[in-house]
């Protein structure tokens, strides 16, 4: 047998279910092996047997409403952390902005990576069958494929700067996204595919007419040119495969072996979503793409369609309870009928700037804690405090400067507009920061010198939402890899600037050293509550190869897989 890389919360039940193609080797194993922490998630198998699927729009919203809305899922930690509590690269995610940071130009460049749409010609190859936003698909002058959405006649600029800004956003986060442009359409350099088709109301499928291309640019803001703005946005390459599921696994690809519910970064899609209002969290909303990858087909994971975002929607601005409530809420409903309609909600009394290119989006009155999508995942009830802190410390990584160049591309023409939208943003992030960073041991980047002194970050204090503690205290461990024996070494209480490590620290080839951390009684509750640090000597020193936190429910074990 061939040990596989594993991630270190993937138990071997889990293995056995959805992959069928592992088993558990001997209880005894260790606790860290040579390769941890996994900076690459494991994707070894061949996917090319995965075939298109899709998920019922009616059925998810459902779903989610009246069955997801009202469940109290046990706090479990998240599937696909590796030793050192982050989330490796994978076909789902890619560490971008940390451990960063991002220069301006790469902001601003999002995923882009081919050349943008030839706009001097468009033919138009079929209709936009989802969503509500008005668009087609059609080949540019270059003859390469995108789909095309408008903005809505009262919003000009809305939409589409929407969709190019989040789909920065997004991309700079780590989530996949696709190559997305603002671009124009003149009507007269529009044409027809021969072979495109619409299904008519009567299920019959007809030739794609002029009349059709006219309702859609009627419910389309045009420019005082004649022209029409709209994101564009490139086909993708590889076997489109249709949404993902925020829940359970996809049981045609061997490497979707946890469940999505599990996934971290599915999780922190409530924080990022809380930030930038991604009310329309659905499947309909991703997509899955079979690409070739490394001489296999493996199934690449992408957050198809983030465009809902900041203040508008679809068809103009969100509506005024947009990100405070879900589309149903019984309770509510109820408060509002026993109180003829005084039991007022935050929304009800929000105070909006309105720019049209923006829509309803601002600050004062948003509280990440309760803030709501439309309907919510899975992987949104599902996030721990762990999963938040570990969202929040990416949101901290993108600084007002970044900010605003991400915004800029959104090309509006009303710089106070583009100003807005960066404050409220600004401002929204920073909501994030005070609610998540301190609620843990913000304890990160841990560094042992060959001296035995201990160094490290506390994400909350570097984020300016919390003082620093007057000191910490040290506890130190030699640590057995085979049998998770601990032998003390000694304790240190030291201030933030001066960690002294224990008086005699092992240092030979291979050696453990566990240093758990926690701050001084006038410091949070959550910060008093160890972070454990794991470091291995080798040849260049000691390297950080564990990294666990109380609140995950104490020290987590390796699980050990075998490919059979």
């Amino acid at each position: 047998m061939t040990r596989t890389p594993r991630l270190v919360r993937l138990s071997t039940t889990m293995i056995a279910l959805a992959a069928g193609t592992f088993a558990a080797a001997s209880a005894a194993g260790p606790h860290f092996y040579s390769d941890d922490p996994l900076m690459r998630e494991p994707e070894t198998q061949d996917a090319r047997a995965a075939q298109p699927s899709d998920v019922g729009l009616m059925y998810d919203l459902g779903y989610q409403l009246f069955v997801t809305a009202g469940s109290k899922p046990k706090p479990v930690p998240a599937g696909n952390v590796n030793t050192i509590d982050e989330v490796p690269d994978s076909s789902w995610f890619t560490n971008r902005i940390l451990p960063g940071p991002l220069s301006p130009a790469s902001l601003a460049r999002g995923p882009n990576a081919g050349e943008p749409p030839d706009p001097e010609r468009w033919v138009v190859v079929r209709p936009k069958t989802a969503g509500y936003s008005p668009g087609f698909t059609a080949r540019d002058a270059n003859g390469e494929t995108w789909f095309l959405t408008f903005d809505a006649p009262d919003n000009p600029e809305g939409g589409s700067a929407a969709i190019a800004i989040a789909n920065k956003i997004f991309w700079a986060l780590g989530y996949n996204q696709i190559d997305t442009y603002i671009t124009r359409v003149d009507p007269a350099h529009l044409t027809i595919d021969p072979d495109a088709t619409m299904r008519r109301p009567n299920g019959k499928k007809t030739r794609m007419t002029r009349d059709d291309l006219n309702a859609v640019l009627e419910r389309s803001a045009r420019s005082a040119d004649g022209t029409y703005r709209a994101a564009a946005g490139r086909m993708l390459s590889g076997k489109v495969l249709g949404p993902f599921r925020y829940d359970g696994t996809r049981p045609d690809d061997p490497n979707d072996i946890v469940p999505h519910e599990d996934r971290r970064e599915l999780r922190a899609l409530r924080v990022f979503g809380a930030w930038t209002n991604l009310t329309d969290l659905k499947a309909g909303n991703t997509l899955d793409a079979l690409v070739e990858s490394d001489g296999r087909s493996i199934v690449r994971h992408y957050l198809q369609d983030v465009g809902s975002t900041f203040g508008i929607g679809a068809n103009g601005p969100h509506d005024w309870n947009e990100g405070f409530e879900y589309f149903y809420e019984g309770d509510t409903t109820l408060r509002r009928l026993a109180s003829f309609g005084f039991a007022l909600r935050p929304w009800q009394t929000a105070d909006y700037t309105i720019y049209p290119a923006v829509g309803r989006f601002e600050s004062d009155a948003f509280d990440p804690e309760t803030w709501r999508p439309h309907a919510p995942t899975p992987a949104y009830m599902r996030m721990q405090p762990d999963d938040a802190f570990w969202a929040a410390r990416r949101l901290a990584a993108f600084d007002d400067d970044a900010i605003r160049t991400v915004v800029h591309e959104g090309k509006f023409s009303d710089a106070a507009a583009e100003q807005h939208l960066a404050a409220v943003l600004i401002a929204r992030r920073d909501k994030i920061l005070r609610a998540y960073l301190p609620a843990v041991n913000p304890l990160v980047n841990a560094r042992l010198s060959d001296e035995g002194r201990l160094t490290f970050d506390n994400a909350a204090v570097m984020a300016n939402v919390a003082s620093p503690p007057v000191r910490y205290r040290v506890r130190w461990f030699q640590f057995d890899n085979d049998s998770g024996a601990r032998k003390p070494l000694g304790e240190t209480y030291d201030a933030p600037e001066a960690l002294a490590g224990p008086p005699r620290i092992p240092s030979a080839s291979g050696t453990i050293i566990e240093a758990d951390v926690t701050a001084d009684d006038r410091s949070p509750e959550a910060w008093q509550r160890p972070v454990r640090f794991y470091f291995r000597r080798g040849a260049g020193g000691w390297t950080l190869v564990g990294l666990e936190r109380e609140e995950q429910g104490g020290p987590q074990t390796s699980a050990t897989h075998e490919q059979r």
